[in-house]
């Protein structure tokens, strides 16, 4: 095993940028969710929260949906050669179990393992050397919000594989989907694949789906996880406390919301900027949009991206989905 990995840092993830995204978000009081991976402890926070509640960890139905998705993707792939770009890769295990997938069918795989967090790449990166050689690993930190010249710097990679294939699993809905469908479009081309997974409200009631979903998120290791960039900044957890609810969104669609409320006046200086907290002041930690099935591809269509399959966990609670630009299965030759 080398002693070093050779990892690409996207200017988004440079120190100046880092510090612009960290004062807008306190300016604001709208965090921007890439700085609750922003250290290995809060790498490993995320890690033991995803292993209690994710879906695909305790659910044997949930896994299987990927596992069909996986599939039905390789099989529409015809070349021999694929580049997997994953794209908020977290800790690289759905990623794998694609590649192992791929492998076994004979292809020849490049992967880029992309995530905000050089922690969480590092962690994909180490879990696909079980499946690839380090030279068809090719790890990149970036921040997908911000950097409007990713699909160039896809490209300028040493590859000449005829079919790319994205995955984006768990990351939609922590994004405006305003912001981050029209994203996912400039990415994938005419000729790509786009699998992706969302969370779901189950049931025929989304209101009352996004209820019963609420424990996921209120609880002792999501609190801890989220807490984490406050008390680094110098917040005290006796300063307030830590709310979640469900509120309206965007396009129809209806989030999970964690706001620390302030019961006690605050003030933190990162980076030498004062910012002062009053009684009653808030600040946004993190959201979750919660999908439907059908919301999923009304999103899509405005963005001229169709899904050409999709796969339910009996749960209600995640989807996978296989997306084709415009709707059209391209073939590969």
């Amino acid at each position: 095993m080398s002693s070093a990995a050779n990892v690409l840092i996207h200017p988004s993830q440079f120190p100046d940028n880092v510090r612009r995204d960290l004062l807008a978000s306190l300016r604001t009081r709208r965090v921007n969710h890439k700085f609750h991976y922003d250290s290995v402890k809060q790498t490993q926070r995320w890690l033991a929260l995803h292993r209690a509640y994710s879906p695909t960890r305790n659910d044997a139905d949930c896994r299987s949906i990927y596992g069909k998705g996986f599939a039905a993707a390789a099989a529409q792939i015809k070349t021999r050669r694929v580049d997997v770009i994953g794209l908020g890769c977290g800790g690289g295990q759905k990623d794998t179990r694609l590649l192992k997938l791929l492998k076994g069918r004979g292809k020849e795989i490049l992967y880029t393992p992309c995530d905000v967090s050089a922690a969480m790449v590092l962690t994909a990166r180490q879990t696909a050397l079980t499946v690839l050689p380090e030279a068809k690993c090719f790890p990149l930190v970036c921040d997908l919000a911000t950097a409007d010249d990713l699909p160039a710097w896809i490209r300028i990679r040493p590859s000449t594989f005829a079919a790319r294939l994205f995955t984006f699993f768990g990351m939609i809905p922590n994004f405006e989907p305003g912001e981050i469908v029209p994203k996912l479009a400039s990415l994938a081309g005419p000729n790509d694949l786009l699998l992706f997974s969302a969370n779901l409200a189950p049931g025929a009631d989304y209101a009352a789906g996004l209820g019963k979903v609420l424990p996921q998120y209120d609880n002792d290791l999501t609190r801890d996880w989220l807490m984490a960039f406050l008390l680094d900044l110098g917040v005290e957890r006796r300063d307030g406390h830590l709310r979640f609810a469900v509120e309206e969104g965007r396009f129809g669609l209806k989030r999970v919301v964690a706001r620390f409320h302030f019961r006690r006046v605050c003030r933190i200086e990162p980076d030498g900027e004062a910012f002062s907290f009053k009684v009653g002041d808030s600040i946004q930690l993190f959201f979750s949009y919660r999908y439907t099935p059908d919301r999923v591809r009304k999103i899509l269509a405005r963005y001229n991206m169709q899904v050409s399959n999709q796969w339910i966990a009996k749960s209600g609670e995640e989807g996978v989905f296989l997306v084709n630009r415009s709707g059209v299965r391209a073939e590969r030759r």
